[in-house]
């Protein structure tokens, strides 16, 4: 992520601050409408990236022998393995259902056998519609100082600058130190 935003702003690091958080918020709003866009034109129950990940367990999940224990737990055969599904507390011996939220095989086949929809038992986090809040808002510009509604005890604030170091001698390093690990080439 860091090294992202490093690269996004390559060209922008030596303009001053004020600048530098108009590019900031330029670059933001054009990937917060993007993203937007994107989730207004889903049809499907989850984000595309889930709905992707979700869709071949479902034919995977056909092949399972499953049969009830209790009234919401669930054996689930599939070849030698056998699973424990338990779909009221979202769990499965797994453990990729209980970590992920997202269903695996074995629960989408308990699912099926127990005649829920799978997409009620998936987090909500992962639903078109958390996608849609996410990037519901709009990031707007800050606009001139001029326009600026600043509260009286804000404005009457003495705010003092920093110490400032000494800088040492020559012009200042512009690139950026190895981590460790990496090796100059």
């Amino acid at each position: 992520m860091v090294e992202s935003l490093n690269n996004m702003l390559v060209n922008a690091r030596d303009f001053p601050y004020v600048a530098l958080l108009d590019v900031i918020q330029e670059k933001m709003s054009k990937w917060w409408n993007d993203r937007r866009i994107v989730a207004m034109a889903i049809t499907a129950p989850l984000t595309p990236s889930r709905e992707s990940e979700f869709r071949p367990r479902f034919a995977q999940s056909n092949g399972q022998h499953t049969s009830q224990l209790n009234p919401v737990t669930y054996l689930v055969k599939g070849g030698e393995l056998e699973r424990v599904v338990d779909i009221f507390n979202k769990m499965c011996t797994c453990k990729e259902f209980d970590i992920d939220k997202l269903l695996c095989v074995h629960a989408i086949a308990a699912a099926h056998h127990a005649q829920v929809s799978v997409y009620s038992l998936v987090s909500p986090y992962y639903t078109k519609e958390y996608y849609m809040l996410a990037y519901g808002e709009t990031i707007y510009p800050v606009g001139s100082q001029s326009q600026w509604d600043v509260p009286n005890e804000v404005a009457t604030m003495v705010v003092l600058p920093r110490e400032v170091k000494k800088r040492k001698r020559g012009r200042p390093k512009t690139s950026r130190f190895p981590s460790v690990g990496e090796f100059r080439k």
